[in-house]
């Protein structure tokens, strides 16, 4: 099967619509897609991409800003600034897409593949990052799959295990064939909010027979992503972010 991965939408429509588009052309026979999660939060339009992750059939996990507008007690876990964003985000969405949001799963496993936000087996909060290099091989004894897909860093990056050593790699755009015997964790970057030097929308295709691994970058409209954020009552620290 063809996969397509994405994460951390965070209410940035201009680059969803923009990747949607790059599927369409890129793979047009694209079996399924399947979203980390994060498709609200810091962005302007949080309703409209939700509305859209479901007329599009995306299957998706819940994020930790998913678990924070249908559950107030993860709040706290926020800095000041993003749970006013969080709190404008409540505003924002319809009572239809908060009980929407509840029925999520915390992770999925799909075609022989772990989906969940942040680390396996089933953590929307903690990051990859996080992680020390002594605990690494440690984090593949979490979960059975030979593939483990997160996101929720808004970085590129891959973490693969022979069993017996873990190793990081780095995740440059294009196509990579992904080793058999080894086992991986694939950290596939931010559709809304990219944090690694490369303002463009990342998202991945992968294909379950052959295990080839291609890393999308798309450009989109950023002025018209950031014009909405006063509108829509965000900080316009995270506007600033996009550039």
């Amino acid at each position: 099967m063809q996969l397509a991965v994405l994460s951390d939408i965070h209410a940035n429509l201009e680059a969803f619509h923009r990747v949607l588009k790059d599927i369409d052309s890129r793979c047009p026979g694209v079996d399924e897609i399947i979203s980390l999660g994060d498709t609200l939060g810091y962005g302007p339009a949080p309703e409209a991409c939700m509305a859209l992750l479901r007329k599009s059939d995306i299957v998706s996990v819940q994020g930790n800003h998913e678990l924070a507008v249908v559950q107030a007690k993860y709040r706290q876990w926020f800095n000041p600034l993003s749970r006013e964003a969080l709190h404008r985000t409540c505003e924002l969405v319809s009572g239809e897409t908060v009980a929407y949001i509840r029925e999520l799963p915390r992770f999925l496993i799909r075609h022989g593949c772990l989906f969940v936000h942040g680390l396996p087996p089933d953590s929307a909060f903690r990051y990859l990052y996080e992680i020390k290099e002594d605990d690494l091989a440690d984090l593949f004894s979490q979960f059975s799959e030979a593939v483990a897909f997160v996101g929720h860093t808004h970085e590129l990056e891959r973490i693969s295990w022979d069993g017996r050593r873990a190793m990081r790699h780095t995740l440059e755009q294009g196509q990579h064939v992904m080793d058999r015997s080894r086992r991986h964790i694939i950290n596939i970057g931010a559709v809304g909010q990219p944090r690694d030097g490369d303002n463009r929308a990342k998202y991945v295709l992968w294909d379950t027979e052959t295990w080839d691994l291609t890393v999308r970058f798309v450009a989109y409209d950023i002025e018209a992503a950031m014009a909405g954020f006063k509108p829509a009552g965000m900080p316009d620290q995270y506007a600033r972010r996009l550039l």
